[in-house]
This record gives C-alpha cells, sequence and structure tokens, in this order.
C-alpha cells in the first residue's frame, strides 16, 4: 500500500521548500499522491501541478484557512480546487494584504521591545506569502532568540509580547467559498480544538451541519487514542476521512513530509475515498 500526504506546505507561504521542492521531496520519499495547501494562497499550485506531471506523482490542489468559529480559531483545509480563479482567489487577496498589516504591526511591537527587525530582511528571507515563521528566522539569524521555539513562546505566539490576531473570515464564509469552487472542506488537525467526548462530537456535529466534508484523523501531532477517537467520530458523523504531516520543511524542524515525526501513515485509500466522497458531492 502506497502513501500519501494531503497537508503540506511551500514557500508560497510558510514552508521552506518551493512549490517544485516539495514535490521533488515526495516522489523522493516514495509517495504516491501530495496535496499542496498553503495558508491563504493558491500560488504554488500551478508549480506543483507541472512538477508532479513530470515525477507522475498526483498532485491534489488545495489551501489551508485559519477561519472564525465565534470567538475561536480554526482551521480547515479545501482539497480539489480547480485551475482557475474565482470568489476564493479575491477573498485570499483580501486576507494577504491584512497579513501584510499584520506583519508590519507584530515589527512595530518588536522594535519597542528593542528587536528591530526590517520588513525587507523578511520579505526577502520568504520569497513569497510573509508569516510568523519567517520573522521568527530573522529574529534567530539576529541571535534576538535562541530558537525558534522562544521566538514564538516570547514574542509571537498567541501569547507572545509582539503577537498580534491574524484577520480570518467566518467558518460558514470560508466553507461557502471552498464548496462553490467545488472543493471538499477538512477540519485539519482537530486536537488543537481541545476537546474531546461529548463536547467535541457536539461542535463537529455543528460543523458538519454548516457543510463540513471530511476529518483530518491522520496527524502528526495525534495520539494514537485522538486518533482512534476521531476515527471513530468520522464514521459516526458520517464523515470523510483525511490526513497529513502539516510538512513545512526547515521551518517546521523535525517533520518529515509523508511521515510526521516518524508515526505517521496515511495510505492511498484514504485518497480514493475522498475522491468518491467529492463524487457523490457533483
Amino acid at each position: 500500500m502506497t502513501l500519501i500526504d494531503l497537508h503540506t506546505h511551500s514557500r508560497a507561504s510558510d514552508g521552506s521548500c518551493t512549490p517544485s521542492e516539495l514535490v521533488t521531496l515526495a516522489a523522493q520519499a516514495g509517495l504516491s499522491a501530495l496535496a499542496l495547501t498553503d495558508h491563504d494562497t493558491l500560488a504554488g499550485l500551478a508549480e506543483a501541478r507541472e512538477a508532479g506531471t513530470r515525477h507522475g506523482l498526483e498532485v491534489v490542489p488545495g489551501v489551508e484557512l485559519s477561519v472564525a468559529d465565534g470567538d475561536h480559531s480554526i482551521h480547515i483545509v479545501g482539497l480539489f480546487l480547480p485551475d482557475r480563479e474565482g470568489p476564493l482567489s479575491e477573498a485570499l487577496a483580501t486576507l494577504r494584504a491584512k497579513r501584510h498589516d499584520r506583519n508590519r504591526q507584530i515589527l512595530a511591537k518588536l522594535k519597542q521591545l528593542g528587536i528591530p527587525v526590517e520588513y525587507e530582511a523578511v520579505t526577502a528571507l520568504a520569497q513569497g506569502a510573509v508569516g510568523r515563521p519567517h520573522i521568527a528566522q530573522v529574529m534567530l539569524s539576529m541571535g534576538a532568540v535562541g530558537s525558534f521555539k522562544e521566538a514564538f513562546s516570547r514574542y509571537l505566539g498567541n501569547h507572545g509580547q509582539a503577537y498580534v490576531p491574524k484577520a480570518k473570515l467566518e467558518l460558514a464564509r470560508a466553507m461557502e467559498l471552498l464548496h462553490a469552487e467545488g472543493a471538499l472542506v477538512i477540519l485539519a488537525h482537530p486536537y488543537i480544538l481541545g476537546q474531546s467526548g461529548r463536547p467535541l462530537i457536539d461542535t463537529v456535529t455543528r460543523y458538519r451541519d454548516l457543510g463540513l466534508d471530511g476529518i483530518e484523523v491522520f496527524y502528526t501531532e495525534h495520539s494514537q487514542a485522538q486518533t482512534l477517537e476521531y476515527l471513530t467520530l468520522a464514521k459516526r458523523l458520517d464523515l470523510a476521512l483525511s490526513g497529513g504531516s502539516d510538512f513545512h520543511g526547515t521551518a517546521k524542524p523535525g517533520v518529515e513530509i509523508g511521515r510526521g515525526r516518524g508515526h505517521l501513515r496515511v495510505e492511498s485509500s484514504i485518497l480514493e475515498g475522498l475522491k468518491a466522497r467529492l463524487a457523490r458531492k457533483v
């Protein structure tokens, strides 16, 4: 049984590999399929598709969105996006513009804290969409922090001194945009909900009723117990299964493409199940 990876990131958002380098790594790892799911951008998809053709590897076009569910933030992945621009592209362009504003606010806070990071240095490093990992890399190169972990725990993370909230789409609107493109909507890494048992069932049932198509059951940071609970939940609510490493390259050390931290296995039958679910929606 061949393995796949349906959650990866390239330099088009906050990964360290170009889309073609990402596909090459997937081919070298023996994967049969890869989904490129960059944050809030479709910019890398054409390059990834072309590289997939060269390597004989199936590339599933996708995107990862940070969305607002009331006062909470969750991530959803859209899979099987079409090869054309539509309302989703326009919405993502607006989000990226707001991301630039957010980045500048973060840098202004860092400067007040005595860490003068220049935005030009960050954009030169990113060579694409700029995110907090790129700011962390510059901070590390300056010697302002000793590690990525310190950069986020002290400054850039949700409770850091330079944190600025991210502009997000509302969950229902994000699902509407993805469905309008003919995509499947997957709840990414559900462990970040911090829920189990009845609260988790109630939350995911609500998401399903809003249009959720599947759950990312198999994920790098999920424990065996969590994986089993999400698998049971998906079957209970008739949701499709998905899975991926959340590979970012050097921006997320220790996570290998297709293998996560070494224990991840997403079999090709998962992709076939998703395709079957997609066919039911057409």
